[in-house]
């Protein structure tokens, strides 16, 4: 019996051991195969293996299970599990809940865990621990960085080599706030207005995508900058008129 088979029959055993319905064998197989892959791609996000293949695995169970649950299914050790389940639950995306009563179980509920099921949500924190833990960090070496090349540069006028690293590190680091604040702000957008968002992005073709940031190349940063302020300031009722409005002049004036 391969790796795989065993790890199945062990699932589907210790669901019967708690009195629940076992998993379907397919189903279960396509589980592990998707948790293994998730996992894989888990240290390409930043985030370990283990907790990657825990947290897909409770996605796709879409029920709480308990740590022996999920432990058993993924062949995991108990330390690895309980370390994995923690792991995911402070990153935001598996919550804690009651055990659900298991037929012909006594005595009180234990813990369970259960992934977060709005996928907007937990990407959201996912983004958010990832800035905290990865991009914070960053951004502060590099103006250490930059702060020491400036200063050697200022003690040493006539070294072109050091001047043109404080000149280069002074502009990524400008580059890496910008990029910093632009990912800060998706943790910061309600899930429904996230993923409204995505939705009327992927509405609209590459090419009038593409044009429209030709078009904002071409006009004075001033000018865009209050178009985006005055439009922000509406109210709902009166940016509804105003894009109804907008779109018939730009269509009159474009004929």
């Amino acid at each position: 019996m391969n790796d795989k088979r065993a790890t199945v029959k062990t699932q589907v055993s210790g669901a019967e051991t708690g009195g629940g319905p076992p998993p379907s064998i397919g189903a279960e197989a396509i589980r592990l195969k998707l948790a293994e892959a998730w996992g894989e791609m888990g240290a390409a996000w930043g985030v370990a293996p283990a907790i990657a293949r825990v947290h897909a695995y409770l996605m796709a169970r879409q029920q709480p299970l308990t740590e022996r649950e999920v432990r058993e299914a993924l062949g995991l050790s108990h330390r690895a599990a309980s370390l994995a389940l923690a792991e995911a639950e402070s990153w935001g995306i598996v919550e804690r809940v009651q055990e659900p009563r298991r037929v012909g179980r006594r005595g009180p509920a234990g813990a369970a865990y259960l992934a977060v099921g709005d996928h907007w949500r937990w990407f959201g924190r996912v983004v958010a621990e990832r800035k905290v833990r990865e991009g914070d960090p960053i951004i502060g070496v590099i103006e250490r960085t930059a702060a020491e090349a400036s200063a050697a540069s200022a003690a040493a006028p006539d070294d072109p080599e050091l001047a043109g690293l404080s000149e280069w590190l002074a502009a990524f680091l400008v580059f890496v706030r910008l990029f910093d604040r632009a990912v800060g702000l998706v943790p910061q957008l309600e899930p429904r207005e996230l993923e409204r968002s995505l939705q009327l992005l992927g509405r609209i073709p590459d090419e009038t995508i593409l044009r429209l940031f030709d078009l904002l190349g071409a006009l004075p940063d001033d000018d865009v900058l209050g178009l985006v302020d005055a439009v922000s300031r509406l109210s709902p009722t009166a940016a509804r008129r105003a894009t109804k409005l907008m779109s018939g002049v730009v269509r009159t004036v474009s004929r």
